[in-house]
């Protein structure tokens, strides 16, 4: 009892500092997991080794040379019932806690079931366990290893696979469907997003695995699944040192610089490091958001945002005179169909003047190479927004014939969820209930994403020798009204039953089936799977100076003759009226 008598304080000293060195007395108990019940584990050994050297030395000695000392087998028990009554009191707080949460909400949980059985699964459960904002009650998970049915991660339970998952939502009344599997191929979560669509519940995905370990992302920001996920090609292999020769230490100039593509080309060359960026463009507030995105995720980057017209000439020189431009991609454009036919002075002024001032600046001015952006609308075009994008190829195939600047076109089609396109429109439609509009029901478009269509531009200006019209490859075409119905059936509503498909009929100028750009003339294959070259044409810069005099002569005058002149200049127009 002596013995015991003096060992009961020492061994409480003991714990206490050491409790205090794991910090066992600063955490928050409701939030404890694994790590916190390591850190009792740790303290509670160490406290035990140092009992055990008190207790064969200090006790030896202040006992008179008698030798007493526990039993090694009641070290063993204290360290199990410190551990279990020590850990016990604290878990059982976030236990409470737990099931209070649980309480308040079991009415209004939302039945998810959740695709994937992995680490992101178990991230995710963990997360909608302790997290009052994701208010899901788990119904099961789906896993295509069919070894995994039948087992449990944190207590929700494997109860199919992909084929099962129509009959799952069915028979569990399932709300909401997440992804969970970031790591699988862009194949494979397309074809779980097909199936899961034709279900009722709304689909959301879960970040990657790299975004959440880097704290990039929190896993309670889950997100909805987009057109993009279901329409997405696997990621574009890029040739990094041919890039780097030609963007690598030296002055970019993008035009239109805030828009969709010319902000995601700004993006996607600060990776390379240029010397210094110029992003110009006319709106300043596209322009400024982008610079404050830059300043934030590339905040050694030397950049400068230049607010002009590229119809302004004089302004132009300057800049080009001041800072220089070794490389210049050239994406201002109007692009809205409907509209330039409306306006077509104002598509001249900008698509085909304005586009002539920043190619003659870069003649005059010693730019290495100029890359236009251009569209599968310049392909046979129908309306004055592609005839004007086609006069624009022609003209700089003319100044790569005069020019020690390397001038080239790269043609591509619609760009998914770009400013003005059917994706945010049909989202903002959906958002107020519906009607979606569509104009035709058999009318069909090629898409491609926005930073897979800004990599191939650089990509293709990285090749390009002078004189080429690059064409993407864009995939295979795809139905506006299959579309609509896609989204809205991600949207968690049902086609024609929650929310309506009203079709407006063509508006002037638009195809219902946009050409092939693969088929328009004989293509050059390339080093790269996706980039194809157009037969150059022979273009004299006479022709051209004489139409720019041209296009300026007619602007003032009748609409007409505005369409007249676009049909001489631009062979391959042929005007539809709708």
């Amino acid at each position: 009892m002596y013995f015991f008598k003096i060992s009961i304080i020492p061994v409480i000293i003991i714990t206490l500092i050491v409790n205090k060195i794991f910090n066992l007395y600063n955490n928050i108990w409701k939030y404890a997991s694994i790590e916190e019940l390591m850190s009792i584990i740790y303290s509670l050994s160490l406290s035990n080794v140092i009992f055990i050297v008190y207790s064969y030395f200090i006790n030896y000695k202040l006992l008179e040379s008698r030798y007493f000392r526990f039993p090694f087998t009641v070290h063993i028990i204290f360290w199990i019932i410190s551990v279990a009554s020590l850990g016990g009191t604290r878990f059982i707080a976030r236990v409470i806690e737990e099931k209070s949460m649980s309480k308040d909400c079991v009415k209004s949980k939302k039945r998810l079931l959740i695709i994937g059985a992995g680490d992101a699964a178990a991230l995710l459960i963990k997360e909608i366990k302790r997290s009052n904002n994701l208010n899901y009650e788990t119904i099961g998970l789906i896993d295509d290893d069919r070894s995994k049915i039948g087992k449990l991660i944190s207590g929700a339970k494997v109860i199919g696979t992909r084929e099962d998952i129509i009959r799952l939502c069915l028979e569990l009344k399932v709300e909401e469907i997440i992804l969970a599997i970031p790591s699988a191929s862009v194949e494979t979560k397309r074809n779980i997003i097909n199936i899961c669509k034709n279900t009722n519940a709304k689909l959301k995905t879960l970040p990657g695995i790299y975004e959440i370990i880097d704290n990039k992302v929190n896993v309670s920001k889950i997100r909805d699944v987009n057109i993009e996920d279901l329409l997405g090609r696997e990621e574009v292999r890029l040739n990094s040192e041919n890039i780097n020769k030609y963007i690598k230490d030296k002055v970019i100039l993008v035009t239109g610089g805030g828009g969709s593509i010319g902000s995601e080309l700004c993006r996607q060359i600060a990776k390379f490091n240029p010397k210094k960026l110029l992003i110009l463009d006319i709106y300043e507030n596209n322009a400024y958001d982008l610079q404050m995105e830059l300043n934030y995720n590339f905040p050694n980057l030397n950049k400068e945002v230049i607010i002009a017209s590229i119809r302004d000439e004089k302004r132009l020189k300057d800049i080009f005179q001041k800072y220089e431009p070794e490389v210049v991609f050239h994406a201002a454009a109007h692009k809205h169909v409907p509209l330039m036919e409306n306006n077509p002075g104002e598509a001249i002024k900008n698509n085909i003047i304005g586009t002539y001032n920043v190619a003659k600046c870069s003649h005059l001015y010693g730019v290495k190479k100029f890359v236009q952006i251009s569209t599968d609308k310049a392909v046979n075009p129908t309306n004055v927004m592609g005839a004007t994008k086609r006069f624009s190829e022609i003209m700089i195939q003319a100044f790569d014939s005069v020019s020690e600047t390397e001038y080239v076109a790269v043609r591509f089609g619609n760009v998914l969820g770009s400013n003005g396109s059917v994706i945010p429109l049909f989202k903002k439609q959906i958002a107020h209930g519906g009607p979606v509009t569509v104009t035709h029901p058999e009318i069909n478009r090629y898409f491609m994403t926005i930073p897979e269509a800004s990599q191939l531009v650089i990509q293709a200006g990285a090749m390009a020798n002078g004189g080429e019209i690059f064409v993407l490859d864009m995939g295979e075409p795809v139905k506006i009204a299959d579309l609509a119905k896609d989204l809205i059936r991600l949207s968690g509503y049902q086609p024609e039953v929650d929310i309506k498909i009203e079709y407006t009929g063509l508006r002037p100028g638009e195809k219902l089936y946009e050409e092939l750009l693969m088929d328009e003339v004989a293509l050059t294959s390339t080093d790269h799977d996706k980039i194809y070259i157009e037969k150059p044409t022979n273009n004299s810069m006479e022709f051209i100076e004489k139409s720019i005099g041209e296009f300026r002569e007619v602007l003032g005058k009748d609409r007409e003759m505005i369409f007249k002149l676009i049909e001489e200049k631009v062979p391959t127009y042929h005007r539809k009226d709708c």
